[in-house]
């Protein structure tokens, strides 16, 4: 029994392809009732729009809907700047953005955009010195240093400083990018690929390297996306067995969308209530 007690709450997976009205489907979103709109980041990809021009826009044309990337790309977004852009993101809607970030993948294309060639281990150091220069920049205090390997600061100075604490959760799969999840962020996003049981071998890892480090796990919050046809009985089982609190819908068609938000996440509240009564 892994069930944390957070709200259960639904996002949906934005694609962002310029051909789109991106705008408007967002809007709808919002107006159906869902909590999250999560965009990928793959700056690469000439048919999308950059991500986090999107996210501003998308935040500007909303009032209620939080968005964050789903995840951004370290390996093309310093971290200094990203850190910068999101606390901006935060303080001008009004709290309502969440940072996710991954240590990269897909390097032929990042390269071809400037970016770094990393093998793994390098990619997942790369990816833990950025978590320190983020939460730097969001610490309000001045001449920041720090000296990395991949990611420096030599007397900067932080500000502005988010609405509220923003959390870092890191798209993380194997088991060392699970042992720093568990370590050191706060929350974790992760996609149901074609087997549950290796979300929730994954889950088992994280709570341990959770509880190695001293931490609790109930502490990192659990983010995880769904294809489009998702059941209620299997989200909830997620909800319960492996703390997952935010379930994020992607590659569904307006009638799934809508099944989704109206049917299938009321049922996993009233079933997870209905757990925690019991």
């Amino acid at each position: 029994m892994a069930d944390f007690g957070r709200d259960i709450t639904t996002g949906y997976f934005l694609v962002p392809n310029a051909a789109d009205p991106l705008v408007e489907h967002a809007r709808e979103l919002e107006r159906l009732g869902f909590d999250h709109l999560a965009v990928q980041d793959h700056p690469y990809q000439r048919r999308y729009v950059e991500t986090f021009a999107l996210l501003g826009v998308l935040l500007g044309a909303t009032a209620k809907i939080r968005v964050f990337p789903d995840v951004a790309n370290l390996p093309l977004r310093n971290p200094a700047v990203l850190a910068k852009a999101a606390a901006s993101l935060d303080l001008l809607s009004g709290g309502r953005f969440d940072l996710a970030v991954g240590a990269g993948a897909f390097w032929d294309a990042i390269e071809a955009y400037g970016g770094p060639r990393r093998s793994p281990g390098e990619a997942l150091a790369a990816e833990e010195e950025a978590l320190t220069v983020i939460r730097k920049i969001w610490s309000g205090e001045h001449n920041l240093r720090f000296d990395g390997r991949f990611h420096t600061l030599a007397g900067a100075h932080s500000g502005p400083v988010p609405a509220r604490p923003i959390g870092l959760w890191l798209g993380s799969y194997g088991p060392r990018a699970l042992r720093l999840t568990g370590r050191l962020a706060d929350g974790w996003v992760v996609s149901l690929r074609d087997d549950p049981a290796d979300v929730l071998r994954m889950t088992t890892a994280l709570d341990t390297a959770a509880v190695d480090a001293g931490r609790d796990p109930a502490t990192i919050r659990r983010v995880l996306n769904v294809g489009a046809t998702p059941t209620a009985p299997d989200l909830t089982d997620f909800a319960l067995g492996a703390g997952f609190d935010t379930f994020v819908l992607s590659g569904a068609d307006d009638h799934a969308t809508r099944t989704f938000v109206n049917e299938t996440i009321p049922q996993v509240r009233e079933e997870v209530a209905a757990e925690r009564t019991a």
